[in-house]
């Protein structure tokens, strides 16, 4: 070997470690904590004792816990464009950054007396949350959780509505409904500190929640206060909104509803939408082309959760009391109950794995998470969790909407 080659390899390294690309370690801020991607990881709800589980779907592991979180018994959360944090959203109000990297509370505030969710902007940079007291919508910045804008519902003087359904789209903007005013709203955010709002007026009788398509196009209010549901066409907002689905249960004694159901969990597949009929004991396909009802699937109990593996080869459905015990899952080329389970009590969430070879459910009443193969429908594992709800994994940090 001559001596330059060892020489020139040197200098090389030297480079290297100069611009960080083969630095011998690297710092997350946190001590102990050891460098590691977040693809795979994920948060576990523990509603009653206020504190999250992480988890990783690579070994079905749990890897600690984060506490001090507030109120949780309807929480939900999104994360952060690079899945390092979490933004949680508290009933209490509370909005907490967590990290978890880290496994560590990063900041929290307390913004309001009664929240129901939120959003995170298509450009990571503002958290949007829904509130029902007072009425309205605030939205912060996702590195300080400086607030920005405060939208408050106010449909007629005086008048605050509840907040629901409140979701990201494209441009800056964020799409949400109010219930007891019968609209929904479209705002600009891409000033922050002036938003601009459009307002959609008699869209139908108390919107309860919504989802917005993962092509970004469409947002979609479920009505709970007649059948039916009310479309904005995100791309062409200026056609206003329009009913579709209308007078589905119509003839029919519609049954006690003893959960809401969530249309966030609706499930996409090919062309066709999957979605809980309200006190029914039915999954409706929609073809998502015209916007109209094409089958009706019988299942065991009321819809609550309507979920697509992530192919579209397959519908997972829990239930409203007294049948939350079981999920089934429904073959979409067939439109059959491939199979009936029962994974514990009170299951409360479905989510799963980012390709779908797995899924998480949670059994509150088991204090229990129960993973499932979706091939071959058979229990892989269990997880012991404290009264879990919510499952979030960082796959939903790259899908709009979620």
């Amino acid at each position: 070997m001559s001596i330059a080659f060892p020489i020139l390899l040197a200098c090389r390294w030297r480079v290297l470690l100069a611009v960080g690309l083969l630095a011998p370690a690297v710092s997350l801020g946190c001590p102990n904590a050891s460098p590691r991607g977040t693809g795979d990881l994920g948060l576990v709800v523990e509603r009653a004792a206020g504190r999250l589980q992480l988890v990783e779907t690579t070994g079905s592991s749990v890897l600690g816990s984060i506490e001090g979180l507030g109120d949780l018994s309807h929480a939900s959360l999104v994360y952060s464009r690079d899945a390092r944090y979490a933004f949680v959203f508290g009933r209490d109000g509370g909005v907490t950054k967590v990290d978890l990297l880290c496994r560590r509370i990063e900041r929290r505030v307390v913004q309001a007396g009664n929240s129901i969710g939120g959003a995170i902007s298509q450009d990571g940079r503002l958290v949007a949350v829904a509130n029902y007291a007072p009425g309205g919508v605030k939205v912060f910045d996702s590195d300080t959780l400086e607030l920005l804008a405060d939208i408050p519902a106010e449909y007629e003087p005086g008048k605050r509505a509840k907040v629901v359904g409140l979701e990201d789209t494209s441009d800056g903007r964020f799409a949400f409904s109010l219930f007891e005013a019968g609209e929904i709203w479209l705002a600009d955010l891409s000033e922050p500190r002036a938003p601009r709002v459009t307002r959609f007026r008699d869209i139908g009788s108390q919107p309860y929640d919504a989802l917005v398509t993962p092509d970004g196009r469409w947002y979609v209010a479920g009505l709970f206060g007649e059948d039916g549901l009310a479309l904005l066409d995100l791309w062409n907002p200026e056609r206003g909104v329009q009913r579709i689905l209308g007078g589905y249960g119509r003839g029919q004694e519609a049954l006690p509803v003893y959960k809401m159901p969530h249309l966030e969990g609706w499930a996409m597949a090919g062309r066709h939408a999957y979605l809980p009929a309200i006190g029914r004991h039915e999954v409706l396909v929609v073809d998502t082309d015209t916007w109209r009802e094409v089958a009706r699937i019988p299942v065991a109990g009321q819809p609550v959760f309507v979920m697509a593996r992530p192919d579209g080869r397959q519908i997972w459905v829990n239930f409203a009391l007294p049948h939350n015990h079981l999920v089934q899952v429904i073959d979409t080329q067939t439109h059959v109950i491939a199979k009936t389970l029962n994974p514990g009590k009170a299951v409360l969430h479905l989510e799963f794995t980012p390709r779908g070879e797995a899924v998480w459910i949670s059994a509150r009443d088991d204090d229990r998470v129960v993973i499932y193969d979706t091939s071959s429908l058979e229990q892989r594992a269990t997880l012991a969790a404290e009264k879990p709800s919510g499952i979030f994994f960082t796959a939903r940090a790259f899908r709009i909407g979620l």
